[in-house]
């Protein structure tokens, strides 16, 4: 009776140890992966070569909605790309943008800072888009973003996502 009630205490201090060693490997493991992730996403921004993948859409006046990955703003060192939704007021509609806010743009000014707590304030500026005065990125170090883009005809329109590594497919 002593013995199989050693060994009940012996398995229990056994499973013990076992789940304390995995909570404090996948606690390594998670602190690794968010490191990793925030060196891939800094790699992304100081390389101008990254992809906002919409999830939500927050116009000026409204409620937030929900919207499918397939909206984007695409940057690149000579080229953005805006496939975006809009839902707001437009002052004087332009049949440039398509319904949205869809433009390419070559001539553009860039101007990025770094955050005080880390991540980054990008300020994209289209020369050769009447339309949109400033599209505005605020990114942290996981990848998450918020999107601003202040237009000449309408209200103003933000955006939730993240970023992640543009593809070198064509749509």
């Amino acid at each position: 009776m002593r013995i199989v009630n050693n060994l009940s205490k012996a398995a229990l201090l056994l499973m013990v140890l076992a789940t304390t060693f995995i909570s404090v490997a996948s606690a390594q493991t998670k602190q690794e992966k968010e490191a990793a992730k925030a060196v891939e996403v800094k790699k992304l921004v100081e390389d101008r070569r990254f992809v906002f993948i919409t999830q939500s859409v927050i116009p000026q006046s409204g409620r937030v909605v929900q919207v499918t990955p397939e909206f984007d703003f695409t940057v690149t060192k000579d080229t953005i790309i805006s496939y975006l939704p809009y839902f707001g007021r437009a002052f004087n509609v332009s049949s440039t943008m398509e319904g949205g806010i869809k433009f390419t743009s070559k001539d553009f000014e860039y101007a990025k800072t770094d955050k005080k707590k880390g991540g980054w304030d990008i300020v994209i500026k289209p020369k050769d888009v009447r339309e949109i005065q400033s599209v505005r990125l605020s990114i942290t170090e996981s990848g998450y973003a918020y999107v601003q883009v202040q237009s000449v005809n309408r209200q103003p329109i933000s955006y939730n996502g993240y970023i992640t590594e543009k593809s070198s497919k064509k749509k």
